[in-house]
């Protein structure tokens, strides 16, 4: 995997929306962290352009994606939010010029569409928080989103779930949402999960939505031969008048029991305050005891 260059003070970072539409006043905290970071914020014109739920049509929000893409002077996009729409636009993106001089693509949440699609390219990128909510983060999800992409060594030690299924591995990182993992399957974005670590995450979801999606990937083979499951959070939930019968954890344990691979509950990543940035694609250990679990790059 090719990793793109870390910043350094004055280079220029681009925000864009590839998905639902924002405004300036949403990003204004974003920029400030940035500035105060002394990098040089470049506003895509996707931001404050609206298309019913978009940042713009799909065409607007492909040229402006492919705009930060191409100029050499922008060294990360960090997407601005997430919602629905990056799948409409990812086949009508040219990753030729990037995949030669990659940098940096941030976001999470519907943002796991170019994850996953630049994973399959062989270059990591950043399951991060998004200027829409970088300043309600934790100071943990901040400093670890600062210290990646400035190029410093990044590590997580947290306290352990009795749900966790005890034991260690390694392996490149992967993953994302949970239901944008599911709508890959099938497509040339979906993982090769063979011998990796996938992380999932999910928001305001069914629980029988967690149950279909999650036998959906193993019917995939993505859990076959799986090295590790890391599951962050897994926020407010729905149930039905009659009840499914488990929470999502006890859906995620059974949906893996035909497995032995370590599996960590409570980690902090996805649609919560302590959303530690993680480098997808970079190779990882992941030790699981009764007492802590430790995320390390290696």
């Amino acid at each position: 995997m090719l990793t793109p260059d870390f910043v350094s003070p004055g280079d220029k970072i681009a925000i864009v929306s590839t998905a639902r539409k924002i405004d300036f006043r949403e990003i204004r905290e974003a920029i400030n962290i940035l500035e105060k970071w002394g990098l040089d914020p470049i506003i895509g014109e996707t931001i404050g352009k609206q298309n019913h739920q978009f940042a713009g049509s799909d065409q607007e929000r492909v040229n402006d994606f492919q705009k930060m893409l191409d100029d050499d002077e922008i060294k990360a996009i960090w997407c601005a939010r997430g919602g629905y729409g990056t799948i409409r636009i990812v086949d009508h993106i040219n990753f030729e010029g990037f995949c030669k001089k990659p940098k940096w693509i941030i976001g999470y949440s519907d943002i796991t569409v170019l994850h996953s699609h630049i994973h399959n390219l062989g270059i990591c990128s950043l399951h991060a928080a998004m200027p829409i909510d970088v300043h309600k983060g934790s100071d943990a999800s901040r400093n670890s989103l600062h210290d990646i992409i400035f190029g410093e060594k990044v590590s997580y030690t947290i306290n352990p779930s009795k749900k966790n299924v005890s034991g260690s591995c390694k392996g490149q990182l992967i993953g994302g949402n949970l239901s944008i993992l599911y709508s890959l399957c099938g497509s040339k974005s979906s993982l090769d999960t063979t011998g990796k670590i996938l992380c999932i995450e999910d928001l305001d979801e069914y629980l029988y939505h967690i149950d279909r999606m999650l036998y959906n990937l193993k019917r995939n083979g993505c859990f076959d031969q799986l090295s590790g499951l890391i599951v962050g959070g897994m926020s407010k939930m729905h149930d039905n008048n009659i009840p499914f019968g488990k929470k999502a954890k006890g859906i995620i344990l059974d949906v893996v029991s035909d497995y032995n691979f370590p599996v960590v509950f409570n980690f902090p990543m996805g649609h919560i305050e302590d959303n530690r940035a993680l480098m997808l694609g970079a190779e990882a250990f992941l030790e699981i005891k009764e007492d802590e679990v430790k995320l390390e790059y290696i």
